[in-house]
């Protein structure tokens, strides 16, 4: 029997995958007139959740603006914090950010706690809440961002906002046009992708995904196996090359159930790397185990960046709708903030 989409996806999600290309120019406006005086060497980006994914990000994007132009973007360490203290190198020439959608994570709230009583640099990005009361009530600036969609699905908003901020600090060139103009693309792309994701969730029907990558794209193998969790409500796991043919590999000899493969493959990347995505599908092949290779674009890197996850929410979305659940709400997550209440 056909599903029906609408009974499934209740709140539309779909939509907001569509909407995602709008998100970049969105933000880019709202932290338009932003910016932190400072001579800072390194970035601190704390933040749970998808409000997380963001800094796994720009962390690509930064390094390889710099790799193509030093003498316009600055060389800045960047650093996660998902906990509810901030690092050791929170404190010396850093810019902090504090990434909460809802405003109200609590270990994000407690970083920041801790930032506002030392008078570190610092910078928050909410929809609101007590990051953004905090934030008013201490002179520190806030990029307000629309509210209305998961943290997870928001991460055009906070990408656009933060980078923004860096552009208003002098520490990255202003190529906001240019990423307007992608964005662009990207929502050209978009039945494409999304007929492309609908055929690889067919594959996954029944299996868990294990999602690899390259080193370089490593954050992306992560972030699919986020959204396989929490749009289609299955576990989902991620690593990457080299470093999983040394130990991960080997625990393929006794699969204790049924797997398939999702290799993110950068074909920019080391010849012999390329040379692994191939033979270890071979190997899992002898072991019943398929993969499913994607070609990620490499015309750009903020195109190789969102085309790759965008794919990875059709993927996810269309395999929520095969597993009949609704791909918005995450109910065991609700639960668990109550009952730490």
């Amino acid at each position: 029997m056909k599903k029906n989409t609408n009974q499934i996806d209740k709140e539309n999600f779909r939509q907001v995958i569509l909407d995602l290309p709008k998100q970049f120019e969105a933000g880019l406006g709202i932290a338009k007139g932003i910016k932190i005086k400072g001579n800072f060497k390194s970035l601190e980006i704390s933040g749970m959740g998808g409000s997380s994914l963001p800094a796994n990000i720009l962390r690509i994007y930064l390094n390889d603006l710099y790799m193509k132009d030093p003498k316009k973007n600055k060389r800045l360490g960047i650093f996660q914090n998902r906990y509810y203290s901030l690092p050791h190198e929170a404190y010396r020439d850093c810019l902090n950010f504090f990434a909460s959608y809802s405003g109200n994570t609590e270990e994000t709230v407690s970083s920041f706690q801790e930032a506002v009583k030392h008078k570190l640099p610092s910078i928050c990005f909410a929809t609101g809440g007590k990051l953004d009361e905090m934030a008013r009530k201490n002179n520190i600036p806030c990029a307000v961002l629309p509210a209305g969609i998961q943290p997870r699905c928001a991460t055009g908003y906070f990408f656009a906002a933060m980078l923004q901020v860096l552009i208003n600090c002098g520490l990255v060139e202003d190529n906001g046009a240019e990423i307007i103009k992608l964005a662009k693309k990207l929502e050209a792309d978009m039945p494409k992708l999304e007929a492309e994701g609908k055929k690889i969730a067919k594959k996954l029907v029944g299996k868990t995904p294990v999602v690899y990558s390259s080193t370089k794209y490593k954050a992306l193998a992560m972030i699919w196996k986020i959204k396989i969790n929490e749009n289609a409500k299955t576990p989902a796991f991620w690593n990457f090359f080299p470093e999983l043919n040394h130990n991960e590999l080997v625990g393929y000899t006794l699969p204790q159930g049924k797997f398939h493969i999702i290799s993110l493959r950068d074909e920019k990347d080391h010849p012999q790397s390329i040379k692994r995505f191939e033979i270890t599908a071979q190997i899992l092949k002898k072991k019943g185990i398929d993969t499913t290779f994607v070609k990620m674009p490499n015309t750009n890197i903020f195109n190789t960046i969102f085309s790759t996850l965008l794919l990875g929410d059709w993927a996810s979305y269309y395999l929520a709708l095969e597993y009949g659940q609704d791909p918005t709400p995450v109910e065991m997550v609700e639960d668990l903030k109550n009952r730490l209440k």
